[in-house]
């Protein structure tokens, strides 16, 4: 790795622990009650949705707190397509989103637990 490399993998580090430090708390109580607009699509084992194509839905029990929460602010921004996720994700707060990365990050283990 040249300088430049590791000083630009650096900076990249430091900026992404410092947004990390500002990050909300996510509380799986809070969430829990905001599950419900997830739950039509993300909470049916296997489903697949046709709009705006036919694709698989992903899993997002057991999601990693920061890749949800991650993922949800790319939809806001428009960084992630999706039509139905980005209008979810524009009314969430980034309180919101973490709360509900909580309680999927939970929920996630108590599902690993059950299956065993």
């Amino acid at each position: 790795m040249t300088k430049t490399t590791i000083a630009v993998l650096a900076a990249a580090a430091l900026a992404a622990g410092s947004a990390l430090a500002q990050a909300p708390a996510g509380d799986p109580g809070r969430g829990a009650q905001k599950v419900q607009m997830c739950q039509g699509c993300h909470g049916i084992e296997g489903w697949r949705t046709a709009f705006p194509e036919v694709y698989k839905v992903p899993r997002i029990a057991g999601q990693h707190p920061q890749y949800f929460v991650s993922a949800l602010k790319a939809y806001r921004t428009g960084d992630r397509a999706h039509p139905s996720m980005r209008g979810i994700a524009a009314t969430l707060s980034d309180q919101d989103m973490a709360d509900l990365a909580a309680y999927y990050a939970q929920t996630g283990d108590t599902m690993r637990k059950a299956s065993k």
